[in-house]
C-alpha cells in the first residue's frame, strides 16, 4: 500500500508549525538494516541513513484577540539533507543523497471564538543532491493549503481543509486534516500533525529535565529522472523511543531520542496520477534498526 499520499498531505500542513518565532536544528541516525522488495522478500542488500534538518519560523506581524487566538502573517524556511550508505541495492535505492528545502508564507486569523482560518502558499525543491547548481524546473513543487481550525478546547485544535501541490507537473487538490492536542504540567501528552506525525507522553522530572516516550513519522522525497522517466523517490520512516529533554530555559531545550526505526519505506514511483493510486500490498522498505537523534530548539 503506497503511503506517499499521507506524506504529501502532511508536507502541506507542516509549512506552518506555529505562530511563535522559533529556530530548530536536528540530526538523526538510522542504523544499517536489510531491505525487502515490493513482494516483501529480502533482496540481500542493506543500508543506513544520516539526516540533518533545520528551519526557522518568523511572525512578520501578530495580534492576539480576547480569546488568545492570533491574527498573524508568518514566513517559514526549512531544509533537510539525508546521506544514505546502501550496499547491494542497485535498482532499488540508487540515490546516495536527498535534499529538500521549502519556503512558505502563511496567514491565520480568528473567525469567531471557536474557529480560525489558516492559509499558506509556498514552494519547495526536492533533489538528489544538495548542489543547487543542478536544480531543474522538475525539481520544484508548488504547495498550498487552506483550512478551517476548530478550537474544540484550549488544548485541542482540529483542522480541516484542502491542500494543493504540483507533484505531477500540474495543480492537484487533496483533502487535508490535522490534530493538535496537548496536556501540559508535570505529566505531558502531545498528539500533533503540525509537523509530520508525533505522539508523546512524559513527565517533568526536574525543572531542567523532561522524560518522554515518543513515536513519530517523518520523511522526504526527491523528484528525479530514473530509468528514462520522471519519477518520485519517496522515503518515510516511523520511529519510537525514549526521549530525555534538557530544558535550559523557557525558550531553549535539547531533546535526545534513542530507540528504534520501526519502518523505513524507500521506493521509486512514476510521477503520474495513476502511479499515485497504485495499490501495491507492500512498499519496498528497510527492516527495523537502531535510531538516535539530538535536536536544538529555541523559541523567541
Amino acid at each position: 500500500m503506497k503511503t506517499a499520499w499521507l506524506w504529501m498531505i502532511l508536507l502541506f500542513v507542516s509549512v506552518c508549525q506555529g505562530v511563535n518565532a522559533q529556530v530548530w536544528l536536528k540530526t538523526e541516525y538510522i542504523g544499517s538494516s536489510g531491505f525487502r522488495d515490493a513482494d516483501n522478500q529480502k533482496v540481500g542488500g542493506k543500508g543506513d541513513m544520516k539526516v540533518i534538518q533545520g528551519g526557522v519560523n518568523i511572525p512578520l506581524s501578530m495580534k492576539m484577540d480576547e480569546n488568545n487566538h492570533p491574527t498573524a502573517w508568518m514566513v517559514g524556511v526549512g531544509a533537510t539533507y539525508a546521506s544514505m550508505n546502501n550496499k547491494n541495492l542497485a535498482g532499488y535505492v540508487d540515490l546516495k543523497e536527498i535534499f529538500n528545502a521549502q519556503l512558505a508564507v502563511s496567514y491565520i486569523r480568528p473567525l469567531n471564538k471557536k474557529w480560525s482560518l489558516l492559509a499558506s502558499v509556498g514552494v519547495g525543491t526536492f533533489m538528489d543532491t544538495p548542489n543547487l547548481s543542478y536544480i531543474r524546473f522538475n525539481n520544484l513543487m508548488g504547495i498550498g493549503m487552506a483550512a478551517a481550525i476548530w478550537h474544540l478546547r484550549e488544548n485541542l485544535d482540529v483542522g480541516m481543509g484542502l491542500a494543493l501541490n504540483t507533484t505531477f507537473g500540474y495543480p492537484m487538490v487533496f483533502p487535508a486534516a490535522f490534530v493538535d492536542w496537548r496536556i501540559e504540567g508535570r505529566y505531558m501528552v502531545n498528539i500533533s500533525m503540525m509537523d509530520g506525525i508525533e505522539l508523546s507522553g512524559g513527565i517533568q522530572l526536574h525543572k531542567l529535565m523532561r522524560l518522554k516516550l515518543v513515536a513519530s513519522m517523518g520523511g522526504m522525497m526527491a523528484l528525479v529522472e530514473h530509468g528514462g522517466k520522471d519519477q518520485i523517490f519517496t522515503q518515510q520512516y516511523v520511529v519510537c523511543g525514549l526521549q530525555p529533554e534538557l530544558v535550559l530555559s523557557k525558550s531553549f531545550s535539547i531533546p535526545l531520542t534513542v530507540g528504534v526505526s520501526a519502518y523505513r519505506a524507500a521506493y521509486y514511483s512514476d510521477r503520474t496520477l495513476k502511479a499515485f493510486f497504485k495499490g501495491d500490498e507492500y512498499d519496498p522498505h528497510f527492516m527495523p534498526s537502531f535510531y538516535a537523534s539530538v535536536a536544538l530548539k529555541y523559541g523567541f
